[in-house]
């Protein structure tokens, strides 16, 4: 799986230089995550990913909440897009 990073920030950004923002940041660390859990379903032995994977993870989590705490409408939106638990 490729990941597209110009089709992401044409979806999730106000234009196609808006990279910084926190929802393409959220959708681009959302593709690397699935990515890399797909490489992970084959080679399981993979520590160094794995611990790549859960640092992604932490770092969505942290970026997640931060929008929770300034818009929790923009944050239930990006969750509900990327199909989010919690």
């Amino acid at each position: 799986m490729k990941i597209n990073k110009a089709e992401i920030v044409k979806e999730f950004g106000s234009n196609e230089q808006d990279t910084g923002s926190i929802e393409v940041q959220i959708a681009l660390l959302s593709a690397r995550i699935k990515n890399l859990t797909e490489h992970l379903k084959n080679n399981k032995q993979d520590i160094h990913s794995t611990r790549g994977l859960n640092k992604m993870v932490s770092t969505r989590k942290k970026l997640l909440d931060y929008l929770s705490k300034k818009d929790i409408e923009r944050a239930r939106a990006i969750k509900s897009k990327l199909g989010i638990r919690g």
